[in-house]
């Protein structure tokens, strides 16, 4: 190479070098500080794409946890309500038969039908105010279809746990029938017929069948409710695996492995500080040509 002075092709050189390694050991230091391995679409444009959906899928996945837990607390309040419910049912079932004995005269029977209607009444209000954030549970608007199109949806609770919008994967449904005295068939609610009063003989004892029915469709409803909270813990233990597995690979894609990281920033350094080196004696170069000129 010629001994010139307008170009200093060796410093030149040096300062380009010296440039990719400080680029290089800036990148190093943003991972090692950030612990993310992609920090901007440059690191790793497709990598990038493929982290933000499994971001969206584990932040998704995770509401749809809280969400199926949320439906396990509603079912347990309709539950604990329904097993209050239980025992008036079985208590006015005691009436009823204690009512259909010969032993008591009318002005007595007329007391336990006190009590009977007072059971009934209580039943009916239990089934009235039990409600889960504003949600009427056990007084009929959670039965028949569902329909979320305003502001306010109706009939049946669907319970949205998956990340899509697919009826077979996503969500299902809650149904509550009612559960007041009157849609039981007990009580003066429930009209004239069987059930309605223990207050002679022969309406005490119809009302034992109308009363061992009443806790049958009690029984159904608790029995479905046990079911979906066994579904729904099930489902819960199933989103939990999946987010778990979801946000391990989105690590590994996004996430910075310290240890290489770290042999990276090391040799990037004594590169840098090789090139600064270099550059420094690469300017000093063209000061020989003075001695030739002197």
């Amino acid at each position: 190479m010629s001994l010139i002075i307008n170009h200093n092709m060796l410093a030149m050189n040096s300062a380009r070098n010296l440039s990719s390694s400080f680029g290089a050991l800036s990148t190093s230091t943003r991972r090692l500080s950030s612990g993310l391995r992609i920090g901007q679409a440059s690191d790793d444009a497709a990598g990038l794409a493929v982290r933000e959906l499994m971001r969206a899928d584990v932040s998704s996945l995770q509401q749809g946890i809280r969400n199926a837990n949320d439906a396990i607390s509603l079912i347990q309040t309709a539950d604990g309500a329904l097993g209050v419910i239980d025992e008036k049912l079985i208590r006015m079932k005691e009436l009823a038969m204690q009512a259909s004995t010969g032993t008591y005269s009318s002005d007595q029977r007329l007391i336990i039908d006190s009590e009977y209607q007072a059971m009934a009444s209580e039943i009916t209000r239990i089934a009235n105010s039990t409600d889960f954030n504003g949600i009427h549970l056990l007084n009929g608007n959670l039965s028949g279809t569902h329909d979320g199109s305003g502001l306010t949806s109706a009939g049946q609770l669907k319970v949205h746990f998956g990340t899509g919008n697919d009826c077979s994967e996503d969500y299902y449904y809650i149904q509550i029938n009612t559960a007041t005295a009157s849609a039981l068939g007990v009580g003066l609610g429930a009209g004239s017929g069987s059930g309605a009063s223990i207050s002679t003989q022969a309406l005490a004892q119809a009302s034992l069948d109308v009363l061992q029915n009443a806790i049958i469709s009690k029984d159904k409803i608790r029995a479905n409710l046990g079911a979906l909270q066994n579904r729904l813990e099930n489902t819960v233990t199933v989103l939990e695996i999946q987010a778990e597995n979801v946000q391990a690979a989105e690590s590994r894609i996004s996430d910075v492995d310290v240890a290489t990281e770290m042999t990276e920033f090391v040799k990037n350094q004594i590169k840098t500080q090789a090139a600064v080196s270099m550059l420094s004696q690469a300017n000093s170069l063209p000061r020989m040509a003075l001695s030739l000129i002197g």
